[in-house]
């Protein structure tokens, strides 16, 4: 029975694991997208409407990925870019952003 149980501990750690996804894979996701506005690593404050992504939650960046995705969040460009992701994508994107350190400039939110 022990061995059953490490089993099913093992397989629901490795799920665990993946479901959060994979913040490499999200580092060259975010380059092809999201780069321009939020910077590589999220911390680009170019305007207030692009806001800094660096050292979010991770369950709020991957909620707010899904809600502009089905328009529960509404701005046109998300909706475009959010609109393309796969569940995958956003989990990868949300562990990227969520690793990184935000940067001394924006360490007063």
């Amino acid at each position: 029975m022990s061995r059953f149980l490490a089993i099913v501990i093992g397989a629901a750690l490795a799920f665990n694991l993946q479901a959060r996804g994979n913040a490499e894979k999200g580092k060259q996701k975010a380059a092809q997208v999201c780069a321009a506005c939020h910077g590589p690593d999220g911390n680009k404050p170019s305007a207030p409407d692009q806001p800094v992504l660096a050292g979010q939650y991770y369950d709020y960046l991957l909620r707010a990925l899904g809600d502009y995705k089905n328009g529960r969040r509404t701005n046109p460009i998300m909706k475009g870019f959010a609109g393309q992701l796969s569940p995958q994508d956003m989990q990868d994107l949300a562990a990227w952003f969520s690793s990184q350190p935000t940067s001394s400039l924006h360490d007063q939110r």
